[in-house]
């Protein structure tokens, strides 16, 4: 089928469908439809709204290993209890995957919350640390250790954003940002 090119809008009461034909069998495969009520369905991943995820929001500890799939997720925290994150094992798969949490309850007085890199000594968040105090504080700047945490008395509102810049499948890099009142430790 020809190109064609179109100058205004192009209209449709039945939906738009984006398909590859099969060369060998003919069979027809839709990658990426517009429904007629306006629903966008696709096989492929359609960067937009940040996904939220509550596994770690609930009233007690929760303890899980996040994968490279869940990239671009905001994970909210409730801090009353022991939270342990760990990221996914070391993967040159992993270099750009970013995540975000948010901490919706303070951490408890005798517990902590932990973002925890996979194996001992081989990789290192390198991590600005700041504290939010309402007054100025200055930044703390940490680039070796496998461990972030939300140490006790942690207020709510306190923020991490993380994203994996290197990972050579032994050793990997993840570039760390957190707000927090207390300050975060990474260790």
């Amino acid at each position: 089928m020809a190109n064609t090119t179109f100058n205004g809008p192009v209209r449709s009461e039945n939906g738009f469908k984006q398909v590859t034909v099969a060369a060998s069998t003919g069979a027809v495969t839709t990658n990426f439809e517009i429904a007629s009520d306006g629903a966008i369905s696709t096989t492929s991943t359609i960067v937009g709204r940040q996904k939220i995820d509550t596994t770690f929001n609930a009233a007690g500890a929760a303890s899980a290993t996040l994968t490279a799939a869940q990239s671009g997720t905001l994970f909210l925290i409730n801090g009353a209890a022991n939270n342990v994150i760990t990221l996914p094992a070391v993967s040159t798969g992993n270099v750009g995957v970013t995540y975000d949490f948010f901490l919706t309850v303070a951490v408890g007085g005798s517990a902590t919350t932990t973002i925890v890199l996979p194996g001992s000594a081989v990789s290192d968040f390198q991590a600005m640390l700041s504290l939010v105090a309402g007054t100025a504080a200055n930044a703390v700047s940490d680039v070796a250790g496998d461990t972030l945490t939300l140490v006790n008395s942690t207020v709510a509102n306190a923020r991490v954003s993380m994203t994996c810049v290197s990972d050579d499948g032994t050793n990997s890099k993840w570039m760390t940002t957190a707000l927090s009142t207390p300050i975060a430790t990474v260790a």
